[in-house]
């Protein structure tokens, strides 16, 4: 469903806004370093991202064809809850972090938008976490060598 109301061209117009501060403070930080992608570097590309698709909105905003009543509809208190309950998911994620590790907070993240906001099977859940938590381990702690939080259980 595609929306177009002032919404969206209020998040597309604060989104480039946010992007161009991303992008300014991210021309402050090394771009590269001896062995790689310095600290400047993703969030530059980050900025730049951000930037293209709010570009995307407001070109879809003022350049729409269609103007169907239907494709403006408010969305329902269901779409709301469940939107309302990923971000508070996100915002559980952050919280626990420090407490018990970054590939159980992911897991656990994972574990429950798959089973509750998409109500698929508890199987497919946990491999889909368990998948996600061991393959950031592998590929940021031992084949890219950078820390994740860990927690009291020392992963």
């Amino acid at each position: 469903m595609v929306l177009y109301g002032k919404g969206e061209l209020l998040a597309a117009i604060v989104l480039t806004g946010f992007g161009s501060f991303v992008i300014y403070e991210a021309h402050s930080l090394p771009y590269t370093s001896e062995s790689g992608p310095g600290p400047g570097f993703f969030p530059l590309w980050i900025g730049i991202g951000i930037v293209a698709c709010s570009l995307v909105m407001l070109y879809s905003y003022f350049f729409r064809t269609d103007s169907n009543s239907e494709e403006t509809a408010k969305p329902s208190r269901v779409e709301l809850a469940r939107a309302l309950g990923a971000w508070l998911a996100f915002v559980a994620a952050i919280v626990l972090l420090p407490l018990i590790g970054f590939g159980l907070s992911l897991g656990l993240l994972t574990a429950f938008l798959i089973l509750v906001l998409d109500r698929r099977s508890v199987w497919l859940a946990i491999g889909v976490a368990l998948s996600l938590a061991l393959g950031f381990q592998l590929v940021f702690a031992v084949a890219l060598g950078v820390s994740l939080p860990a927690g009291p259980w020392g992963f």
